[in-house]
């Protein structure tokens, strides 16, 4: 990239370039090495790659984008980035390997769960194609996120920008618009392309990224085998129950998966990152030293800050994650009672999860999202509780709705999900009694007839014959009264025994 002046008349500079020189000087960068400048970006020092991107985000300066994001960007990156290291092909063999795990995994599963099958097909992915099956489901999770982070960077920009810059830009308004829209989707394609070496299926992070689908990493499950003393077969078996238990329970509760994802885009919606942050780590940037770089970009300034709003969504979201976590590690655990390896692989997937696993670390990069995957055992807990209270079908149950399911309180005290469920149940049927009889006209007295003309404690009622307001009263007061006073006649006195 030249970034001599003189240069321009035969060889122009493009956006990115005249930006980078008029702000860092004729050096373009202060002179800074380009592979320093990548290192304290975060970004990829091989020279291919990086001028790869170089060329993408300055087609995205010279082009409109669908949106504050070049999706395109992103998955491209993923994929770049997935394709790095070995990943054997999943050939005919993997293929069906998985599919009869996949397969095993459902006969196992049936005594476990009250939950039917969900006749999917099992795929063996390679970890290019899980980046494309899943990318979507990446997009919905973090395009609110992307936008709060655009506008903020370009209103930074905006409002810091020299005037003589500010013409110099002329209409180039939507450039600096999509500028950090550009930089979160390489972000985002080298998270999910990191994440695509580590998943080992299609709902290792607890979401279903690719509804209606059951599959396998054979890669991934090779490399999450490494250094057990455990057969290969067994460690994809487990793997695969896990995987067709997920698969059940979003199937059977048809309302989960909008509800995680509805959660996490309520959480994203509301992200607002401090602009005077940004500006003052800019102030103290020294363009000819990368260290100050990496110390601005790891200070946490581009880190969200969390609303009260957000705590509480961050509150449901993780308490939703664990109980489907928990319950999908009680039901593997029951179905995989006969595998010799299940207790050591339960174990290992679970300190996995405790230690950071790939959901907590995308997530936290991403979007802020720290999950606390602690609240797995508190999960299973609650999960064995309620299965040795209310049997399989029971415990099953109350995945019918969303207010059936427990709180975080009910993770803190397993034991007391039950007490507490039944005040909870008493409470509506006692509202839907009261309701009931509020339709039948049980509540409907005449205003009048009870400031007036009703008997004290100890009186006759007052006859007044032949009227249709005493026969309605003495309806009432049948209705109001119960079956108490069923021995009296119309007339108050008590009739023959």
């Amino acid at each position: 990239m030249s970034s001599n002046p003189s240069d321009r008349g035969d060889n122009p500079q493009d956006p990115l370039s005249e930006m980078l020189a008029r702000l860092f000087g004729a050096g373009g960068a202060g002179g800074m090495d380009p592979s320093e400048l990548a290192k304290a970006a975060g970004l990829p020092s091989d020279p291919n790659a990086m001028a790869m991107i170089f060329q993408q985000v300055q087609a995205m300066f010279s082009a409109s984008s669908d949106g504050p994001v070049n999706w395109q960007l992103a998955k491209d990156n993923a994929r770049r980035v997935a394709a790095t290291g070995s990943d054997p092909s999943t050939g005919p063999t993997a293929a069906r390997e998985v599919d009869e795990a996949l397969h095993l995994a459902e006969l196992w599963l049936d005594p476990a769960t009250d939950f039917a099958s969900t006749a999917s097909i099992g795929r063996a992915w390679s970890r290019a194609e899980w980046v494309e099956a899943t990318m979507d489901s990446w997009r919905r999770l973090t395009e609110p996120v992307a936008v709060s982070i655009s506008e903020a960077l370009s209103n930074a920009i905006t409002t810091q920008m020299p005037e003589e810059m500010k013409s110099m830009m002329g209409g180039a308004s939507s450039m600096l618009a999509n500028m950090g829209g550009a930089m979160f989707g390489i972000q985002l394609g080298q998270a999910v392309g990191a994440l695509s070496k580590e998943v080992v299926s299609s709902t290792d992070v607890g979401l279903p990224l690719a509804a209606g689908t059951m599959a396998l990493l054979p890669a991934n499950v090779a490399a999450f085998g490494e250094g057990l003393d455990i057969p290969e077969a067994e460690i994809r078996l487990y793997l695969a129950v896990r995987e067709a238990a997920h698969a059940r329970l979003f199937a059977q509760a048809p309302w989960l998966a909008p509800h995680l994802f509805g959660t996490i885009e309520s959480y994203a919606r509301g992200i607002h990152i401090d602009i005077s942050k940004i500006e003052e780590a800019a102030r103290d940037i020294d363009p000819a030293n990368p260290e100050s770089i990496q110390a601005a970009l790891s200070g946490g300034v581009f880190q969200p800050q969390r609303t009260p709003a957000q705590d509480a969504a961050l509150e449901r979201l993780e308490t939703a994650l664990a109980l489907v976590e928990g319950w999908v590690d009680e039901v593997t655990a029951a179905a995989t009672v006969n595998l010799p390896s299940a207790g050591a692989l339960r174990e290992m997937i679970r300190r996995r999860r405790a230690s950071g696993g790939p959901a907590e670390h995308t997530f936290a990069s991403l979007v802020g999202l720290e999950l606390r995957p602690r609240r797995l055992r508190d999960a299973a807990a609650l999960w064995a509780h309620l299965t040795q209270e209310r049997g399989i079908e029971g415990r099953d149950a109350i995945w019918q709705h969303p207010d059936l399911m427990p709180t975080s309180e009910d993770l803190d005290d397993p034991k007391g999900f039950g007490r507490r469920r039944e005040l909870l149940e008493a409470a509506d049927s006692d509202v839907d009694a009261a309701l009931k009889r509020l339709l039948e006209g049980g509540f409907d007295t005449p205003a009048e007839d009870s400031d007036a003309g009703e008997p004290g404690a100890g009186e006759a009622a007052p006859e007044t014959p032949g009227t249709d307001t005493d026969t309605d009263a003495g309806t009432d007061n049948a209705g109001d009264e119960g079956e108490a006073d069923s021995g009296s006649d119309g007339d108050g006195k008590p009739g023959a025994s």
